[in-house]
């Protein structure tokens, strides 16, 4: 296998973003099996834990769908705390973090078609938008290092 497909993908983009937390000190393991969309945990100097869930477009994927990435449930509904979204899209070489919260309150619900139920947001890419604030410009991971969510 050329390690092509969609799925390979998102794992060499799991395995590179994690690279990149380790780069920057940052204590990381990741669980053996995706069971629980969890990709990575982060123990922080403090002690406490994020979960970390990677979604990743590549610069294949269609211009107008770069920066937009869905999820199945998002994670309050799901009862657990400190979890955090990093999304990248490789045609921007942009990288947004997001705690499950902030996602689920600047996320729409997909109302109809064969995606009915998830949930999707759309960052703005390479112009200026009211997303930005979650932009990781330097790929620093900070506000998963120092910060807590809030639920």
């Amino acid at each position: 296998m050329r390690g092509k497909s969609p799925a390979s993908f998102g794992k060499r983009i799991e395995h590179w973003i994690i690279s990149l937390m380790l780069k920057e000190g940052m204590e990381v393991y990741v669980p053996l099996v995706d069971d629980h969309a969890v990709d990575a945990v982060v123990i922080r100097p403090d002690g406490t834990t994020a979960l970390i869930q990677v979604k990743a477009h590549s610069e294949g994927v269609v211009p107008e769908g770069a920066a937009q990435f869905s999820v199945r449930r998002p994670e309050p509904e799901k009862g657990r705390k400190d979890y955090w979204y990093v999304f990248y899209s490789e045609r921007f070489d942009r990288m947004w973090i997001m705690t499950s919260e902030e996602f689920k309150k600047n996320s729409k619900p997909t109302r109809t078609g064969k995606y009915r139920g998830l949930r999707y947001i759309r960052f703005s890419g390479k112009r200026q938008g009211p997303l930005d604030s979650y932009v990781d410009v330097d790929k620093n991971f900070r506000r998963i290092r120092g910060q807590r969510s809030k639920s």
